[in-house]
C-alpha cells in the first residue's frame, strides 16, 4: 500500500470516527429530554428515577473496564462496530421498558453499549492520530459535544409534539444509519502485540496518574453541570433563567474551544497545552467560587470551560499511546477512573454543600485542576512523532 492510499484511508478514517463520537453525543443528549417522561411514566419517585440512572453509569464503568481487554484481543474496529450498533438502539430499548424492572436491566444495557462505545471510539482516535501525526482528539469530542447539543436541542420539541416512543425511534434511525456509514471506513489496529496482555502494577505505572487526572478534571466538569446553576440561584441570587446560563456558557465555550484545541496542541505540543489549559481552567474555577455576582461567576465558568476542554482530550489521548500497552487497555483505565469522577462527585459534592456552601467547593475545586497543571508532564506521550511509511 502506497504512503498516499494510507494517507487517503487515514484521513477517511478520521472523519468516521468523527461520525461515530457525534452519534454517541447525539445518543447521548437525546436521553436528556426523554427524563422527565420516564419518570411519570413509570410513576416512579425521584429517588427510584436517581437508581435507575446511576445503573447506566455502573453499565457504562463495566463496559469500559471489560472494553480494553476485547479492543486488546481484537483491535478498535471490530469492538466499535459492535458497541455503535448495540448502541444505536440503547435509547429505543429504554422507552419501551414497560415496568421498573426492565427499565433497570434496559439503562444498564444502554449504559454499558455508550461506555464500550466511549472506549472504542477513543481507542480508534489515537490510533488515526498516528497514523496522520497531528491531533484530532480534541475536535473528536468537539463533534461529541455538538452531537449532545443537538440531542438535547430538539429532543424536547420532539417528544412534545411526536411523542417519546416516536422521538425514541427517529434517533435510533438518525444514529444507526450514521455509525453504520460510518464503521465502513474506520482505520484498523495494528494487531495487538504481547504487550497488550500483560499485567502491570497500578500503583506504579503511569496510566494511574493520567487516569487520576482525568478523574479530577471530569470532576471537575461534572460539578459545573451538576450544581452551576443551584449555586447562582441559591448564594447569588440569579433567577432561574440567569441561573440555567452558568453551564450553558461552560459548555457553548468548550465546545468551540474542542474544535479549536488540535491546532493549539499541534503547535504548542500536548505538555504546554495542558498545562496552559488547567492554569485557565483552575483559575475560571477559582474566580467562579469567589464571584459576588453571578454575572461575573457565569463569566468566570465560561473561561473555565475555555480551559477544561482540551484536558480531556490530550490525557485520553497520552493513556492510549503508553508504552507497554495497548491503546484499548490504557484508554479503559483513564476513561473508567476519568468517568468514575462523574459518576460519584455529584453525590460527594452534594453531602458536602449540605454542611457548608457551593462557594468554598469550586474554589476547591481549582485546586485539583492546580494538581492536574503539576503533573502535565505525565502526558508527554501524546506528543506526535511520524509514523514510518508501510512497505509498498
Amino acid at each position: 500500500m502506497s504512503v498516499q492510499t494510507t494517507r487517503q484511508a487515514a484521513t477517511r478514517g478520521r472523519w468516521a470516527v468523527a461520525g461515530i463520537f457525534l452519534a454517541n453525543g447525539f445518543l447521548t443528549g437525546s436521553w436528556a429530554p426523554q427524563i422527565p417522561v420516564f419518570l411519570t411514566r413509570l410513576d416512579i419517585s425521584k429517588f427510584t428515577l436517581g437508581l435507575l440512572i446511576l445503573l447506566f453509569g455502573v453499565g457504562a464503568v463495566m463496559a469500559m473496564t471489560w472494553c480494553g481487554h476485547l479492543i486488546s484481543r481484537h483491535g478498535s474496529r471490530p469492538v466499535l462496530r459492535w458497541f455503535g450498533i448495540c448502541g444505536s438502539f440503547g435509547l429505543l430499548v429504554v422507552a419501551l421498558a414497560p415496568n421498573v424492572p426492565l427499565a433497570a436491566l434496559a439503562m444498564l444495557v444502554f449504559g454499558g453499549s455508550i461506555g464500550g462505545m466511549d472506549v472504542a471510539m477513543n481507542s480508534n482516535a489515537v490510533i488515526v492520530e498516528r497514523r496522520l501525526s497531528r491531533a484530532i482528539m480534541s475536535s473528536s469530542h468537539g463533534f461529541w459535544s455538538l452531537g449532545g447539543f443537538a440531542g438535547g436541542a430538539l429532543g424536547g420539541y420532539s417528544i412534545q409534539n411526536y411523542g417519546y416512543l416516536a422521538h425514541a425511534i427517529a434517533v435510533t434511525a438518525l444514529a444507526f444509519l450514521v455509525i453504520a456509514f460510518a464503521v465502513r471506513y474506520l482505520i484498523a489496529d495494528d494487531r495487538p502485540q504481547a504487550a497488550g496482555h500483560q499485567k502491570f502494577t497500578l500503583p506504579r505505572h503511569t496510566i494511574v496518574y493520567l487516569g487520576l487526572m482525568a478523574l479530577l478534571t471530569m470532576v471537575s466538569e461534572g460539578a459545573v453541570l451538576d450544581w452551576a446553576a443551584l449555586y447562582l440561584q441559591q448564594e447569588l441570587g440569579a433567577d432561574l433563567a440567569i441561573a440555567g446560563l452558568a453551564y450553558a456558557a461552560f459548555s457553548g465555550v468548550m465546545a468551540l474551544m474542542r474544535f479549536l484545541g488540535d491546532g493549539v496542541r499541534n503547535r504548542f505540543g500536548a505538555v504546554a497545552t495542558l498545562r496552559g489549559s488547567a492554569l485557565v481552567a483552575a483559575a475560571g474555577m477559582l474566580v467562579a467560587g469567589l464571584s459576588p455576582s453571578p454575572y461575573l461567576a457565569i463569566a468566570a465558568f465560561a473561561f473555565c470551560g475555555f480551559g477544561i476542554a482540551n484536558m480531556v482530550p490530550i490525557l485520553f489521548s497520552a493513556g492510549g499511546n503508553q508504552e507497554g500497552l495497548s491503546s484499548g487497555t490504557g484508554m479503559s483505565v483513564v476513561t473508567t477512573m476519568g468517568y468514575s469522577g462523574i459518576l460519584v462527585a455529584p453525590s460527594a459534592i452534594g453531602f458536602v454543600a449540605e454542611h457548608s456552601s457551593f462557594g468554598p467547593i469550586f474554589v476547591a475545586l481549582s485546586g485539583l485542576l492546580v494538581i492536574v497543571l503539576l503533573m502535565a508532564n505525565l502526558a508527554h506521550r501524546a506528543e506526535f512523532a511520524a509514523e514510518p511509511a508501510p512497505a509498498e
